[in-house]
C-alpha cells in the first residue's frame, strides 16, 4: 500500500468497515479479463476465520467460475463523501474500503444454507430464520473463506 497513513491494519476495524458496507464485489479469473459481480452478503467470524456468504439463482456463469477456479478476490467500500477544500481549490473523496482474497465454494448442506441466509438477512437489519421452502429450493448459496485482507480509509481530519 502506497499510503501507509491510510492503511487499516487492525482486523477488528476491517470487520467493522465490512459491517457498514451493503455491497461486496467478487472478482473471478475469466481468462485474461476478470469477471466482477456486485453481491449482497452476510458474514460470520468463527475464531480467526472470516467467511462471507452470498446467494443467487440456481444457475449462472459464476458457478462455472467457482467450479473452475475456486478462488476470488473481493472488495467492499462505504462512507463515500465528496469533500471540497475551497481554500486550496481542491476536492477529495472520503471512504472506507476492504479488499482481499479467499477460497470460494458452494454451500450444499441444508442447515448451512439456512444459516447463511439468516446471516444475509441479519447483515441488512432483518432478523429472519424461517424461509419458505419453495424459495430456498430456487436459491443457491456460496461462500468465500477469507485468506487475506487489507483495509484503507480516507477521512478528512476534523
Amino acid at each position: 500500500m502506497r499510503r501507509r497513513d491510510r492503511e487499516i491494519t487492525a482486523r477488528e476495524e476491517m470487520v467493522e468497515v465490512l459491517k457498514e458496507c451493503d455491497v461486496m464485489r467478487l472478482a473471478f479469473r475469466d481468462g485474461e479479463v476478470p469477471y466482477i459481480l456486485p453481491l449482497n452478503f452476510g458474514m460470520e467470524e468463527q475464531g480467526e476465520q472470516l467467511t462471507f456468504y452470498f446467494h443467487g439463482a440456481r444457475e449462472g456463469y459464476k458457478y462455472e467460475l467457482i467450479a473452475r477456479e475456486g478462488r476470488a478476490s473481493f472488495e467492499a467500500d462505504c462512507k463515500h463523501r465528496l469533500v471540497n477544500d475551497e481554500v486550496h481549490d481542491v476536492c477529495t473523496m472520503e471512504y472506507l474500503s476492504v479488499i482481499g482474497r479467499g477460497k470460494v465454494s458452494l454451500v450444499e448442506e441444508e442447515g448451512e444454507v439456512l444459516h447463511a441466509l439468516a446471516l444475509l438477512m441479519a447483515h441488512y437489519g432483518r432478523e429472519q430464520t424461517v424461509f419458505r421452502k419453495e424459495v430456498v429450493a430456487m436459491t443457491r448459496v456460496f461462500k468465500l473463506e477469507v485468506e487475506s485482507m487489507t483495509g484503507k480509509r480516507r477521512m478528512k481530519k476534523s
